[in-house]
């Protein structure tokens, strides 16, 4: 892509005048309707060090009221940063809808510039573009437009910058080694820029790779981009809300591998178990865990507990006994509630991603992502294309989270119809318990039947083999706190034996 720039383009200065008013024009005129409409847009600026991103991006800012767009100067990651999983830091900066983000330097530094500093291996960069390639679809099927520039610049025209920068003492600060080497090995970072630009230049979140040998040349081919671009996603944005409406009859989990699981008519809920072997369960599964947090502590892997089930059936008692056995200062338990209105304007993931724990925590989510292909999908939330689409961008994220290092555990605490009854009845006849039981709960009893159908699907589609789900048979509430100890146990200790093994 990088050889099909013309690097001698120029435009002089009456020419920008002329041309590029009307442009501005243009601009200065879709802040309203971004708002209107709730059109979320991502500008993303990368290119070679000297080839004038911070002019360009000065030059584009001017032109939309600073109240709709945020300023993002994306740094290399802190060691804080590095304990979570690359696209962490990234998510948790995506605008709401109806606004912009402008980001000088964004999530392409990972497979580019810090690629060749840290030298990170063939295999791990192409999972981390594969990563890139995902979020992007994932936000422009949710509404995201996304804008991406490479400014490209020769290595001669490079070093002449930077030569001048150097000899202003008011600027030499601004040539740091990195940059220098940079221009050292130009070829080196040519092969690194082309590939990502190869790799990453999709339908949804095209290149735009444009010369930067000339500021007015530059500017004014951003300018038109811009412009052009945004202006036809508000024309169609219209467009496919109203197809959105309409059901859709395509599910596409992804190309994963997944295990097989029967559907919950299926599943008998007959085992029970002694109050007496039921302590002596919990004592002993409990001082296991406590154990293994410390192993997982030491060896920095994060673990990740997904809670879902029947109203009723049992998760905050469950969840009481695992954390009872943790360190608290290693693990919090994050009840998800209905998403607040700056969760509703942003990526439905969004919420999670940014409550994920560090490496060697545990999270432990009452409620989790999979709210999208249950309630939302029932009470209408969301379209049907949504919920469709929904399962491959889960497994999408469940991936990324797997390829980090996590352990992850989903929960789907399973009871009947008729325990559930007899649970609400308790809840509201005993005063201490009424609390516990609203109408919403009623509500929802009454669509056991849609719920069921939901469930089946989601253990279907999103069962895989980096992520499986376990079904805890939860019509006696003992029984299932030691079922899910002990599988919460053995996943993990396999996970340390196996890095003992490939540490010999």
């Amino acid at each position: 892509m990088l050889e099909k720039v013309d690097l001698k383009q120029k435009m002089s200065k009456e020419d920008f005048r002329k041309k590029g008013e009307a442009l501005k024009a243009q601009l200065t005129t879709l802040d309203g309707p971004i708002k209107t409409a709730g059109l979320p847009v991502i500008i993303l600026f990368e290119g070679w060090e000297g080839a004038g991103k911070g002019s360009i991006i000065s030059r584009l800012i001017k032109n939309f009221d600073p109240r709709w767009f945020t300023m993002v100067n994306t740094l290399p990651p802190t060691p804080e940063e590095m304990r979570e999983p690359m696209m962490w830091r990234h998510w948790k900066t995506i605008p709401e809808a109806g606004s912009m983000a402008i980001y000088d330097r964004s999530w392409y530094q990972e497979v580019s510039t810090l690629r060749i500093q840290q030298k990170v291996d063939d295999l791990t960069n192409i999972r981390h573009m594969n990563e890139i390639n995902n979020f992007e679809r994932g936000l422009a099927d949710n509404g995201y437009v996304i804008i991406k520039f490479f400014l490209h610049i020769s290595k001669k025209e490079q070093r002449a910058r930077m030569d001048a920068l150097k000899k202003d003492k008011d600027t030499k600060w601004r040539v740091s080694e990195a940059d220098e080497k940079t221009n050292k090995e130009y070829d080196t970072y040519y092969n690194a820029y082309e590939q990502m630009l190869e790799y990453t230049n999709t339908v949804y979140a095209p290149w735009h790779v444009i010369s930067g040998m000339d500021e007015r040349a530059c500017a004014y081919e951003v300018f038109d981009v811009v412009a052009d671009t945004i202006q036809k996603a508000l024309k169609v944005k219209k467009d496919r809300e109203e197809a959105a409406k309409h059901e859709a009859s395509l599910i596409n989990p992804g190309q994963y591998h997944f295990l097989p699981m029967p559907k919950l008519a299926e599943i008998k809920l007959d085992k029970t178990m002694s109050e007496e072997t039921y302590r002596k369960q919990l004592k002993k599964e409990q001082k296991r865990l406590a154990q293994l947090h410390n192993r997982i502590y030491k060896e920095k892997i994060p673990v990740i507990i997904a809670y879902e089930g029947w109203d009723a059936a049992g998760k905050g008692g469950n969840i009481k006994r695992v954390s009872e056995a943790l360190d608290p200062r290693g693990y919090e338990v994050l009840p998800i509630a209905s998403p607040s209105k700056e969760e509703k304007n942003r990526h439905f993931l969004w919420r999670f991603w940014t409550r994920l724990p560090k490496d060697g925590h545990f999270a432990i989510f009452d409620r989790t992502w999979y709210g999208r292909v249950m309630v939302e999908r029932i009470e209408g939330f969301c379209t049907t294309a949504d919920w469709q689409r929904a399962y491959g961008e889960i497994n999408d994220f469940e991936r990324q989270l797997y390829d980090w290092g996590a352990i992850i555990l989903k929960f789907w605490i399973h009871i009947d119809s008729e325990e559930q009854l007899r649970r609400f009845t308790d809840r509201q006849n005993t005063p201490a318990k009424q609390w516990k039981i609203t109408d919403e709960d009623w509500r929802n009893r009454e669509k056991w039947p849609q719920y069921e159908e939901a469930v089946d699907d989601m253990l279907k589609y999103t069962t895989t083999d980096f992520a499986p789900w376990h079904v805890i048979l939860g019509n006696d509430k003992k029984y299932a706190r030691i079922q899910t100890l002990k599988i919460i146990n053995d996943t993990i200790e396999e996970r340390l034996n196996s890095a003992r093994k490939r540490k010999r």
